[in-house]
């Protein structure tokens, strides 16, 4: 870059001192000239001369400049660096579609430096990774989870860089094991393959589906008879046959030559990777098969392994532990173990040990067992054990793969389909108590009207109500926790929903319990129901203080609120399986009680599960906080050490104007008046009872009603009467549903009024229902809740 600038510099800077010249010697043949000839007018002549002259050269500069500035090149050197330190295939591509920059893996992954997304993978993938570049580009960040090469499968992410954001990165993860895959190729086809094939052992690297990707050259003499011929994506077993007793030979060498034993070592985790095979003649002696050179090889083979292997001799000890095999263990390597069963707990001893010398005694097969690590005796491991012979010392072959993580998955997998599973039966449960409620409900608004307040069932008849709407809000919790509740979002700022809850907080609270609260910085704004966000705030505050009182016995304490902006790019060094990378606001609750048991803080989460004494909770306060935070799109994790408190983070996504949903309007609100009105009604419900409250609610008002028990039967009403003034219809209904039936009669009647009436959430019936001039009444409803929507959809024309 230096080179670049250097040019200018020498033009602009004779220039400079060209032009100071020509200015100071204009000025001296004025001074002169004016002292010798005593002429003004000649001496001002002279000095105009030199300015005229200083303006030349001044121009001359500024046209010349502005050539001489040649724009900087890239220095891309410290780019290739930082990739080169990556264990990731990564390539640079710019807005043209060109190769801009690769590392030294993404070479060996692909064989060179193709451009993405034209890789080496097939028509499909390239189609897939072509649609996932455009997403990058729109989007900022993509990726494939799952790209299928010769080595195995490899995961692809693609995110937009650059200080114009004019370059696209390309990093495909687990290309660290396609790299390992094609340097044990190359390992096989040259000198190390040739050492091996010294000492009589034959390896050959096998795909998934069974081809022969690389192969030695013994192993090509032996199943071929020379070694020239290409044996590349043959298949692996023609090669071989079994006798009777399951000895492996060569086809090529028929049934009376020497028997081989197949050892397998799956050097790459997958089902799709590649797979190391070694073969190795069977001696009938005792002794061993090979000598203490060949033995080395094996065991440096073994040492260069990723996958947990290690090898013991004849009397159950340890030869041999990789370095894989030490991490999954936990092996001390100050202390290394003696036996297998050093490692496991008491309880896997014995197993272990009888499996050791089974095989070590001859056994042919192998076996796989979950043991339980000392050190980890709550994480089981899959232990693998197979017979060695031939192998100098080593008897038994061992291999180790943590499970840990994987069981972690399958944790969280199985309870959270648990946890759906317990929604969708209280989402039906919910439903079905609010077709109840509003038979019971509006049964109770028709009695109330022919008695008044003294009647002696008056009072009866208002306690039944009261009740009914006690067990309607208990509804309201099973829908929120099945997410299936109306909500009705807004676009919120956390640090107002906060400030607005915090007074009724320190009431809840008392005075023994002090009350934190503290606000981030660049808070995106969210998109929530303000009332239920207050109530996620209010249930998970009252727990917190019951938590405090348990351990003090008085409640005292803190409660911390803090909110606080969390970036994509924190979300993504979190590396969690749960949280999709985006932007969020967070809400964290913590508290200094007594802490959740590590043994239930699974199950926190889970309607009526609650442990509180008999009569003190219902058990749906937190499976609430979870429904209305799950169905306002956010994420919601618990975190607890027993006696120092529990904290609960609340991640809800911010707001995009995108991300914003239609909504079903809901019935508009008319002034407030009388109820009475006229006018036909067909209402279409297939609960009987349901349908008399509504039908004796609207009559009452002065409506003609009709009524219908199912869609079709409201289709045919509609063909032999005159058109009605508004159609009132429940969503779900067998046979044919609202939304379908509404959509035939407005073929008839484009124009017509829809009220429907649902005890699922508006927000569960969006995609279904797609009409204009449709209004909502959520279940249960009063008789007067009832008018009053008749009334304001007949209102709007």
């Amino acid at each position: 870059m230096a080179s670049l600038s250097a040019p200018s510099a020498s033009i602009r800077r004779p220039a400079r001192m060209a032009a100071l010249l020509a200015l100071l010697c204009g000025l001296t043949a004025a001074v002169v000239v004016l002292g010798a000839i005593g002429d003004p007018v000649i001496a001002a002549g002279f000095l105009g001369g030199a300015i005229v002259l200083f303006g030349i050269v001044i121009g001359i500069r500024a046209m010349i400049a502005p050539t001489a500035t040649a724009p900087a090149e890239t220095d891309w050197s410290v780019a290739r660096a930082l990739a080169e330190a990556s264990s990731d295939a990564v390539a640079v591509t710019d807005r043209a579609g060109r190769l801009i920059c690769a590392n030294n893996r993404y070479q060996i992954v692909f064989g060179g430096f193709p451009t993405p997304p034209n890789l080496p993978v097939g028509e499909t993938q390239i189609a897939a990774l072509a649609s996932a570049g455009r997403a990058a580009w729109r989007d900022g960040v993509a990726g494939l989870d799952r790209l299928m090469i010769d080595a195995g499968p490899i995961a692809a992410s693609i995110e937009r860089a650059g200080e114009a954001e004019d370059m696209l990165v390309w990093r495909f993860a687990g290309a660290q094991g396609a790299d390992l895959a094609a340097t044990v190729e190359a390992m096989i086809g040259g000198t190390v393959g040739n050492r091996l094939a010294t000492a009589g052992i034959m390896t050959a690297l096998i795909t998934a589906d069974g081809r022969i990707r690389a192969a030695n050259r013994v192993f090509r003499v032996r199943a071929m008879g020379h070694e020239e011929g290409a044996i590349a994506g043959r298949d692996f077993a023609r090669f071989l046959i079994t006798d009777g007793q399951g000895m492996v030979r060569f086809e090529r060498e028929g049934m009376t030559s020497t028997p081989l034993r197949v050892v397998q070592i799956p050097f790459i985790e997958g089902d799709d990777a590649p797979l190391l095979v070694a073969l190795l003649d069977e001696e009938e002696t005792t002794g061993p098969a090979i000598g203490a050179n060949a033995s080395a090889h094996v065991r440096s083979l073994v040492s260069l392994m990723p996958f947990g292997i290690a090898l013991i001799d004849r009397e159950g000890r340890f030869l041999q532990m990789n370095d894989a095999f030490v991490r999954a263990a936990d092996v001390d390597p100050a202390a290394p173990p003696l036996y297998p069963g050093d490692l496991v707990v008491r309880e896997d001893k014995a197993a272990v040990a009888d499996a050791v010398r089974r095989f070590a005694g001859g056994a042919t097969h192998s076996a796989d067992m979950a043991v339980r690590l000392r050190d980890r005796p709550d994480e089981p491991v899959a232990l693998s054990i197979a017979g060695a012979r031939g192998l100098g010392e080593a008897a038994v072959l061992l291999s180790l793969k943590d499970n840990g993580e994987e069981n972690r998955l399958k944790r969280e997998v199985a309870q959270a389909t648990k946890m759906q599973a317990v929604g969708q039966l209280a989402g039906g449960v919910a439903h079905d108590f609010n077709n109840i409620l509003t038979a019971i409900i509006g049964h109770c608004d028709l009695m109330l009207m022919r008695h008044s307040p003294g009647d002696s069932d008056y009072d009866d008849i208002q306690q039944i109500r009261a009740n009914s709407n006690r067990a309607a809000s208990l509804t309201r919790q099973l829908l929120a926790f099945s997410r299936q509740q109306t909500l009705r979002p807004q676009i919120l700022q956390l640090p107002d929903v906060i400030s607005e809850v915090s007074n009724l907080l320190k009431r809840l609270l008392g005075e023994t319990v002090t009350l934190t609260v503290k606000h981030g910085r660049n808070l995106g704004p969210v998109r929530a129901d303000p009332g239920q966000l207050e109530q996620v705030v209010m249930n998970l505050a009252v727990n917190a203080r019951d938590a405090m009182l348990a351990k003090s016995g008085q409640g005292g304490g803190t409660l911390t609120i803090q909110t606080l902006a969390v970036p994509a790019a924190d979300v993504r060094k979190m590396e969690s399986d749960i949280l999709p990378v985006a932007d969020y606001t967070a809400i964290k609750i913590s508290d200094t009680g007594t802490g959740i048991p590590p043994e239930i803080l699974s199950k926190i989460f889970e309607p009526f599960f609650t442990t509180k004494e008999v009569g003190k909770g219902t058990g749906l306060g937190l499976s609430t906080v979870y429904g209305i935070v799950k169905q306002s799109g956010g994420y919601i994790f618990a975190d607890s050490r027993p006696g120092k408190g529990a904290e609960f983070t609340i991640y809800l996504p911010v707001h995009t104007a995108a991300a914003t949903a239609k909504p079903i309007p809901a019935a508009p609100k008319a002034k407030e008046g009388e109820l009475w009105g006229s006018g036909t009604i067909l209402i279409v419900e297939d609960e009987d009872m349901v349908r008399a409250v509504a039908e004796r609610a609207l009559t009452r008002q002065g409506y003609t009603v009709l009524t219908a028990e199912h869609g079709e039967a409201a289709l045919e009403l509609l063909a032999t009467h005159q058109r009605p003034d508004l159609l009132i219809s429940d969503v779900v209904m067998p046979m044919m549903d609202g939304p379908t039936m509404v959509r035939h009669a407005r073929k008839r009647y484009p124009d017509l009024p829809i009220l429907f009436m649902s005890g699922y959430a508006e927000e569960q019936l969006r995609k279904s229902i797609d009409l204009d001039n449709v209004a909502f009444i959520a279940k249960p409803f009063s008789v007067k809740q009832l008018a009053e929507a008749a009334r304001d959809a007949l209102a709007v024309k």
